[in-house]
């Protein structure tokens, strides 16, 4: 019988969300009367924004005339969108990124999974915890997870614990230094952040061990405070040990037709063991150019409309929406008598659970008894124990009705 790669039966049997979204079916099940208000999952609510709307369908109509039609298109994404990207989410912000460091995908998510294909099977990895389940589970289908350990940590990753009693600032991973350091900020799931002085430590401990930071920027655009860097390039040094990933999900709601783009700068380098020093760019391109045959140019073409000044309008409306949630997530969990922390730069609540309750059993309590759906911050990793999150993505309605429904609990 042939074989298969053995780590995908070291992770556990389901995904964390299908595993929430499972137990709220059942629930919906057998209460078939309850309204139940999703606060889980970080899927958005809001419409897609008009500028993009009308970009698609000016798309559409370019593939139905010959003179107009687009087949293959680039992998590393059209031109168009590239240049829009560059100039408007960097070069603008005072940041050097060239148009030919961006690559185009299918989503955040995807190039997150991807991008252990360019690096060594033997490589060490650390994260903060609690952490996006990506980051590790695609590590351990790569063969660099060890085994699973009683207390949920795998043996082969380095976890930075981000706790109440450290502010959620991980520390330096300690003992034999990391290749590869996980940084997501604003934080999912903790809804915290990192200023440019607490970031800098991670970029100068990168380029003196030698390591590359994955650093995710999902939620770049709900920044608010002026000391937290929208990018991990506003750090002096970051292009020569930083990848930064991005999305067009949380803020012009392309969660369904997924887009989002990795920076992957020229100076960037690797040892391949072999021939010494290589350029992970063109790594990365060789990578994409392989298995990947670009985002949908009708996806393409709407995201560019995002960056006109009606698009970019309509964007901050909808974050503007989401962040009112939060501030109305924020003071409904101090009515009800409980700390939270998040929500001010980040579109993510984390909410401590009651004095002596586990996170399965906080999240079962706001399920059954508030029909209001959470995310058990033990699903992130052991620091997540004792936490719920919360997510804005949802209507202002449903969100000020969820918050009287736990003040009333």
């Amino acid at each position: 019988m042939f074989e298969v790669n053995r780590y995908y039966s070291q992770l556990p049997k389901s995904y964390l969300f299908s595993r929430i979204a499972k137990i709220v079916e059942t629930f919906e099940q057998t209460h078939p009367d309850a309204r139940v208000i999703r606060m889980g999952i970080g899927d958005v609510t809001r419409p897609i924004a008009r500028a993009a709307l009308e970009g698609m369908a000016s798309a559409v109509e370019d593939l139905g005339r010959a003179e107009t039609f687009v087949g293959y298109g680039p992998e590393q994404g059209h031109e168009f969108l590239r240049h829009a990207i560059a100039e408007n989410d960097y070069r603008n912000r005072g940041v050097d990124i060239a148009d030919d460091e961006i690559f185009i995908s299918d989503g955040a998510k995807s190039d997150i999974g991807n991008l252990p294909d360019i690096l060594d099977t033997n490589i060490r990895v650390a994260v903060t915890d609690p952490v996006y389940p990506v980051y590790i589970d695609s590590n351990v289908m790569s063969g660099r997870g060890g085994t699973l350990l009683p207390d949920g940590r795998w043996s082969g990753i380095k976890y930075m614990p981000c706790r109440e009693d450290n502010d959620f600032v991980p520390s330096l991973p300690e003992g034999k230094s990391p290749d590869v350091i996980y940084l997501c900020y604003p934080n999912n799931p903790t809804g915290t952040t990192l200023t440019r002085s607490q970031l800098k430590i991670f970029v100068d401990y990168a380029r003196r061990e030698g390591a590359l930071i994955i650093f995710d920027a999902a939620y770049e655009a709900y920044i608010v405070s002026e000391d937290v860097p929208h990018s991990i390039y506003e750090i002096d040094g970051a292009r020569e040990c930083a990848i930064e990933v991005r999305s067009f999900s949380k803020t012009a709601g392309f969660t369904g037709l997924r887009l989002g783009y990795t920076v992957v700068p020229r100076e960037l380098t690797g040892n391949d063991g072999a021939h010494g020093r290589v350029s992970v760019h063109d790594m990365w391109l060789r990578r994409q150019t392989t298995k990947f045959n670009g985002a949908s140019y009708i996806v393409q073409r709407g995201a560019e409309q995002l960056y006109t000044p009606q698009g970019r309008k309509e964007v901050c409306d909808t974050i503007s929406y989401y962040r009112a949630n939060a501030s109305k997530l924020r003071a409904g969990i101090a009515r009800a008598g409980l700390r939270c922390y998040g929500g001010v730069d980040s579109p993510y609540v984390w909410v401590k659970a009651p004095a002596g309750m586990t996170s399965e059993e906080f999240f079962g309590m706001l399920l059954h008894q508030c029909q209001v759906v959470t995310t058990p911050g033990s699903g992130f990793g052991p620091s997540g124990e004792g936490f719920v999150r919360l997510t804005a993505f949802s209507t202002h309605e449903l969100t000020d009705e969820a918050m009287q429904r736990i003040s009333r609990l």
